[in-house]
């Protein structure tokens, strides 16, 4: 699909350039509440998408939103279905990356998480508080990847599966308190440096999965509790290059609203 995460200094090189690799240019979305988008500024060029602007507003909270809904919402931000679409927040990137896998279950094909979120961005390059002009687009959504977002019946193969592995992306306490059974715990800020606000090394990251079972050789099967932290680990788990990630969008709000066992 593509990389995945990208540096502050890739994405400085790309909003210089103004196009991208393949002709097609970066679209830029800044995540965070419209108070500190404005307030606090942005990266120049980056249209404001706050997070509340693309959950569902039915049934429960940070669900999908309505396909329509996205539409709208991406028309409105400038967004072209061919952009390389890049996100970042100021929370390790864990509201980012809900925006992208969002994205990717209407079937935007290009996207990027910019590593270290607005902090690493201004540690070296200049921030604005100038709103950039948009055109406005007719976005039309696609389809999500085949076999990436799963359901609850998935779910429940892979607790018997020897080629599957199951991850709960929550704090250890809460995993404590209740997981889907056979599932392992990682809580998603493992791989974040604190420091840097970004990724740890990637073969740093990758042993740490190792050693929780979470092997490129089987498949993945990711959930929280409302699929905003599995968004994280998602794309951290495709820039390592994991073949078959499924992600459970309805997460521990639907598996207990429909009586599966907890352990």
């Amino acid at each position: 699909m593509n990389d995945w995460v990208v540096t502050t200094g890739w994405l400085a090189g790309r909003l210089a350039d103004e196009a991208g690799e393949d002709g097609g240019r970066v679209r830029l979305v800044d995540v965070r509440d419209a108070w500190e988008y404005d307030g606090i500024g942005h990266v120049p060029g980056a249209v404001n998408v706050p997070f509340d602007e693309f959950r569902s507003t039915d049934g429960a909270a940070g669900m999908m939103p309505d396909r329509g809904d996205w539409e709208a919402l991406l028309s409105a931000a400038g967004v072209a279905p061919e952009d390389t679409l890049v996100a970042y927040d100021d929370t390790h990137g864990v509201f980012a990356a809900r925006f992208l896998l969002t994205a990717l279950y209407f079937g935007h094909e290009d996207l990027r998480l910019l590593d270290g979120d607005y902090s690493a961005w201004i540690r070296d390059h200049e921030a604005t508080t100038e709103v950039p002009d948009v055109d406005e687009t007719d976005y039309r959504a696609g389809d999500a990847p085949a076999g990436v977002f799963v359901d609850d019946e998935t779910v429940l193969a892979a607790i018997d599966d020897p080629d599957a592995v199951l991850v709960d992306t929550r704090e250890p306490w809460e995993y404590e308190e209740g997981h889907v059974p056979g599932a392992v715990n990682l809580d998603w800020k493992e791989v974040v440096d604190a420091e840097s606000r970004g990724l740890k090394p990637r073969e740093e990251v990758a042993e740490l999965l190792e050693s929780r079972g979470v092997t490129a050789e089987k498949r993945v099967v990711l959930y929280c509790n409302t699929a905003r932290r599995i968004s994280h680990t998602f794309v951290v788990l495709g820039w390592l290059g994991y073949p078959d990630v499924a992600f459970y969008e309805g997460s521990l709000t639907e598996w207990t609203e429909r009586g599966h066992p907890l352990e």
